[in-house]
């Protein structure tokens, strides 16, 4: 088969880990020359050492989404050490799941969040636009999620954020159609990237899952408990119950993998046995 991603160049944001990274390795590994970004200076060199040690081409950045400047930095060494842009992928986010009582503990996250998820979006998309433009063509890819489907309990700000990156992106295919190709990923739930660890209250998860809740917490207990049942951790399998990140990425790797001429413009990516309602 015809590798379309060979010789592209790729900027991947939260690439310090988590699916970012996973791209980038899947990507450079088929010949794409990886630029990789984060706050998170040591895990994202760790990132560009591994690509290097198994022969690819990677640059890492440290820069903030939430820094228009530091995104238009980004960009602008980018070009300079690879002479392009061709891929875009916005993937840097947080999910600060909480309901409006928790407001006191989430106020803060709330504000990142919108920061990250939403500004972080528009900025990335700000810095390449204009350097896609003169080149002709490009690819911009978005990660929203589920959550962006429809609002649900405990996640308002978190599923506004996912929801306004679908607004964007599909704004931005409007107006870009023929030069700019344009992307957005709307992954279900995917436990083991760390996103968790960003909820302020565990029961705000709840709201996706309406009354499958308890059954969707006896999984994920046995999911992460001593002996796994195959049925529930087995990708081949119809029960197969929460997406790994290593299965996220290829889906992203495959809506790069493209001839020009074909944009795949939303792409939802479910567990064929989870639980989420939207």
């Amino acid at each position: 088969m015809a590798n379309h991603v060979e010789g592209k160049v790729i900027i991947i944001t939260g690439a310090a880990g988590g699916f970012g990274r996973l791209v980038a390795q899947k990507t450079a590994a088929l010949g794409a020359r990886v630029v990789v970004s984060d706050v998170n200076e040591a895990e994202l060199a760790e990132t560009v050492a591994l690509i290097e040690r198994s022969g690819g081409e990677a640059a890492g950045f440290v820069a903030d989404v939430t820094d228009r400047s530091a995104m238009n930095e980004l960009a602008k060494r980018a070009v300079g050490q690879f002479g392009a842009i061709d891929v875009m992928v916005n993937n840097a986010g947080v999910m600060p799941l909480a309901f409006f009582a928790d407001h006191a503990e989430a106020d803060e996250a709330w504000d990142r969040c919108i920061d990250i998820n939403l500004k972080g979006v528009l900025h990335g998309i700000s810095a390449v636009h204009d350097q896609m433009i003169e080149q002709g063509r490009g690819q911009i890819v978005n990660v929203s999620s589920i959550y962006g489907n429809y609002p649900v309990s405990g996640a308002g700000v978190y599923g506004a954020t996912k929801a306004a990156v679908r607004f964007l992106s599909e704004a931005l295919r409007q107006e870009s159609q023929g030069r700019i190709k344009v992307t957005t990923i709307r992954p279900t739930g995917v436990p083991t990237t760390g996103l968790g660890a960003g909820v302020i209250n565990p029961a705000a998860i709840g709201g996706v899952l309406g009354s499958g809740y308890q059954a969707f917490v006896e999984k994920m207990g046995a999911l992460f408990g001593e002996d796994p049942p195959e049925a529930l951790t087995d990708p081949e399998g119809m029960e197969y119950f929460a997406l790994s990140p290593e299965l996220l990425s290829d889906q992203i790797v495959f809506v790069i993998d493209q001839p020009w001429g074909v944009s795949i413009s939303d792409l939802t990516v479910r567990a064929s046995g989870d639980s989420y309602l939207i």
